[in-house]
C-alpha cells in the first residue's frame, strides 16, 4: 500500500483521517482513488485542467513531485505521499 499523508486542512474530506492507503500508482492514479474515496478531495488538489494547484506541494517520499516526474512520479509498495498546503505571506 502507498501511504497519503493528509494535512489538517483537507481531513475533513478523509473523515477526519490524518493517513489513508492507496494502492500503488502515479500521482494522478492515487488522487483518483482518494476522489473514489473522498468526493470532493480531487477539486482541492487539481485545478479543472487536471494540473496540481499551485497552492498544494506534494511529496513522494519527502521529495518534491515538480523534481521529479511530476503527477506520473510512479508511487511503489510503502511510499508515502504527503499533501502540504502551501502558504504564501509577507
Amino acid at each position: 500500500m502507498v501511504h497519503v499523508i493528509i494535512p489538517p486542512t483537507l481531513r475533513r474530506f478523509c473523515g477526519g483521517a490524518e493517513q489513508v492507503e492507496v494502492q500503488p500508482g502515479t500521482v494522478t492514479e492515487v488522487i483518483d482513488q482518494l476522489h473514489d474515496r473522498f468526493n470532493g478531495i480531487r477539486d482541492r488538489l487539481l485545478e479543472g485542467s487536471g494540473k496540481v494547484r499551485g497552492s498544494v506541494l506534494l511529496f513522494v517520499n519527502e521529495q518534491d513531485i515538480r523534481f521529479l516526474e511530476n503527477q506520473e512520479t510512479h508511487l511503489l509498495q510503502g511510499d508515502r505521499l504527503s499533501i502540504v498546503p502551501a502558504f504564501a505571506g509577507g
